[in-house]
C-alpha cells in the first residue's frame, strides 16, 4: 500500500479546518521529497501540471450537524497531531516517547501501516499547531467516548520516558479542556498513570467519604463510560487501550473493597 493510497483511505472528516491544513501541509512535504527524489527529466515531465498548494485542495467539512461515529482514519489523524503537540511539550523530542509512539502504532496498525503513520507523524511534528484550534474542531467532530481514548493515550505517550512532567501536564490539561472534558473525567484518566493512596477514588471520580453504595453506583457508573463497547466503531486496532481503561476502573474498585471488606 503506497503511502498516498494510504492517507486517502485513512481520513475523513480531518480534510477539512485546521486539520485539514495541517495534514495538507503534511502531505505536500511527502510530495515535495518524492518530487526532490526523482530525476531532472522525470521532474520536468510532472512538472508540466501546475504545482497545487495543499491548503487550496482541502474542502472544509466543517458544518453544523450532530456527530457521527468517529471512523479509525479520523481517529489516528487527530492522535497523530495530539501527540506531536504533547511530544514536544517539555522543549524537546525524547527518544523514549517517539520509540512509544512508534511501537504503539505498531501495536494498533501493523508494520505497514503503522510506519506510513509515523512518517505523517514525523512531518507534522514539524508544525507549528495550534492546540486550541485542531482540539475544538475535533471535539466538534468526534463522539465522547472516542475523545476519552485520545487522552488516554496521551497521557500514555507522556509518560513513556518514566514519568510526566509539569509541562505535558499542562498540555494535556489544556488539549482535555479544548475537547469538552470534565474536570473529573480528566482526573480519573490522569489517576491511571500516577501511584497515590486516593487514586482508586479519582478513577471512580468519588470522594473517600461516599457511602459503600455509592462506591458501588460509581464503579456501575464508570464501568459504562469506559466499556470498551462504547470504542467499538473504532476498530480493533483501539480495543486494547480501551480495555486497559476498563481493567483499571475494574482494580480501582476492587481495591476500594479490599480497603472497605465489603463486597
Amino acid at each position: 500500500m503506497s503511502f498516498a493510497k494510504w492517507i486517502g483511505g485513512a481520513i475523513g472528516w480531518s480534510f477539512g479546518g485546521p486539520i485539514g491544513a495541517i495534514i495538507g501541509l503534511a502531505i505536500g512535504s511527502f510530495v515535495d521529497n518524492m518530487a526532490d527524489s526523482s530525476s531532472p527529466l522525470l521532474g520536468e515531465r510532472q512538472s508540466g501540471r501546475k504545482k497545487q498548494d495543499p491548503y487550496r485542495r482541502v474542502p472544509n467539512y466543517q458544518t453544523k450537524r450532530s456527530k457521527p461515529k468517529t471512523r479509525s482514519g479520523d481517529f489516528e489523524v487527530s492522535l497523530l497531531i495530539l501527540a506531536s503537540i504533547i511530544i514536544k511539550a517539555d522543549g524537546k523530542q525524547d527518544q523514549r516517547e517517539l520509540d512509544f509512539v512508534r511501537q504503539q502504532f505498531r501495536n494498533m496498525y501493523g508494520k505497514e501501516r503503522a510506519n506510513h503513520a509515523f512518517e505523517l507523524f514525523k512531518r507534522i511534528s514539524k508544525q507549528n499547531i495550534s492546540k486550541r484550534q485542531v482540539s475544538l474542531q475535533i471535539k466538534q467532530m468526534m463522539d465522547h467516548p472516542s475523545r476519552l481514548q485520545l487522552v488516554h493515550f496521551l497521557f500514555g505517550i507522556a509518560k513513556a520516558d518514566g514519568h510526566v512532567t509539569n509541562a505535558e501536564i499542562k498540555e494535556i490539561y489544556t488539549i482535555s479542556g479544548y475537547l469538552g472534558i470534565s474536570n473529573k473525567d480528566y482526573e480519573s484518566i490522569k489517576a491511571m498513570f500516577y501511584n497515590s493512596t486516593d487514586n482508586a477514588y479519582k478513577i471512580l471520580e468519588i470522594d473517600k467519604s461516599v457511602s459503600d453504595d455509592e462506591v458501588k453506583k460509581a464503579y456501575r457508573r464508570m464501568a459504562k463510560k469506559y466499556h470498551p463497547d462504547r470504542v467499538g466503531h473504532l476498530g480493533e486496532e483501539y480495543q486494547e487501550g480501551a480495555e486497559e481503561k476498563f481493567r483499571q476502573v475494574q482494580e480501582a474498585y476492587e481495591h476500594i473493597q479490599k480497603e472497605r471488606g465489603f463486597k
